[in-house]
Parts: structure tokens; sequence; C-alpha cells
């Protein structure tokens, strides 16, 4: 299991088999070969675009696909907690019961707090998924390929070459992100998904065909 923190500049995640830990410069990297990412939230005052789950409720979930493939828990800075685009690339999200006057944990705290729910009875495993669910770098390449459709097509503006990405086109991919995730697709569906693109590309003959 992947438990991923994320730092100011750095993203990192620690396997369960003890190995070093590894540091990755992008969230989409860190959980490639996830099937699944929950991201955690004290909630508050924000509008989040995701299913929230109290914790005694995720780790039965979490453990069950634990059980078959790689799960990611995805822990914000304890003064921001995660932005918008890294919530876009979790599937759904998981709370700590607080008081009201005390919503936020410390990072280590929450770490701890959500190791000891999901480990506190192993009895507690459900039988796996036979539904093998698409991985991260799957569902980003999906999403990729999306959005480069959408921007030939006209539905999203294409940023100028050289400049650097435009705040107004970040909402936008981050809902498509968000979409892909909500589908639940399976690894034959998302490849399937991915070559349904990949030819509708090529038959338009796109000056920009993406590669397999």
């Amino acid at each position: 299991m992947n438990w991923l923190s994320r730092g100011a500049f750095r993203r990192r995640r620690r396997r369960a088999s003890a190995r070093p830990c590894e540091e990755f410069k992008t969230v989409a990297e860190s959980v490639a070969d996830c099937t699944l990412v929950v991201g955690t939230t004290a909630v508050g005052l924000r509008q989040l675009q995701h299913p929230v789950r109290h914790l005694e409720q995720a780790a039965p979930l979490i453990r069950k696909r634990f059980a078959t493939s790689p799960v990611a828990l995805l822990f914000g800075s304890e003064k921001r907690g995660l932005s918008n685009e890294d919530l876009s690339h979790c599937h759904w999200l998981l709370r700590i019961p607080t008081r009201e006057e005390h919503r936020s944990m410390n990072l280590g705290q929450a770490v701890a707090v959500c190791l000891y729910e999901l480990a506190r009875d192993p009895r507690a495993v459900l039988k796996p998924d036979k539904h093998i669910a698409a991985t991260g770098a799957d569902l980003e390449r999906l999403t990729a390929l999306l959005l480069d459709a959408l921007r030939s097509s006209g539905y999203l503006k294409s940023s100028p070459i050289g400049s650097q990405k435009r705040r107004t086109a970040a909402p936008a991919e981050e809902k498509i992100r968000r979409l892909v995730r909500r589908l639940h697709l399976s690894a034959t569906d998302a490849d399937l998904t991915l070559g349904i693109l990949r030819q509708i590309f090529w038959k338009l003959g796109s000056a920009k065909t993406p590669p397999p």
C-alpha cells in the first residue's frame, strides 16, 4: 500500500515492504501504479467535488482493494491540505471524525490514525474484487488523450507554445480528470477507450497523434 504525503515541493511514496522512500515530482507519477487513490480532508468550509466517507467506512473498502492491487492515501500539508489539482487525482475522500472546534489534525496524527484503523482488524479483510481496476497511469493517459481531443475540437482552448500553463485551464483539466475517475473503469475498459480515442485521432488525420 502506498502512503503519500504532500510536502511543499515533493511527493513521497512508502511501500508496505519497507523499501526506501521514493520521491516524485508530481502526484500523477506517485500514484501511477495504484488502482485506488483516496484523499484525506478536514472538509471545513470547502466545496468538494468528491464523495466523502468517514474513516471507519473507508477502511473496509481500502482493505478490499488492497487485497488485489496497490492503493494510495494522499495527505496534504497541515496548513493548506490538498490542492484542487491534487484532489483531482483521487477517486474519493476520507475524513477522520473530530470535534468541530478541532477539525484538522497534524500530519503525523492523521497518518497514525489511518494506519491504525486499517490494521486493527486483519480478519475484516473482505473477499477481493474480481474486477481489475485501471491504474493511475492508465487513467492519466486516458485523461491526457481526452484533453488533447477536447483541445483539437475547440472545446478547450490550447495554450500558446512555450507559455506557462494558464490558471483558467486548470479547473477544466481537473474536471475532466475527476470525470475519468468517476467512471471506475476496469483495466480492459480503459485500454479499449484509449484505443477508440487513438483511432479517432488517426482517422481525422490529427496533426498531433498521441503516441501509443
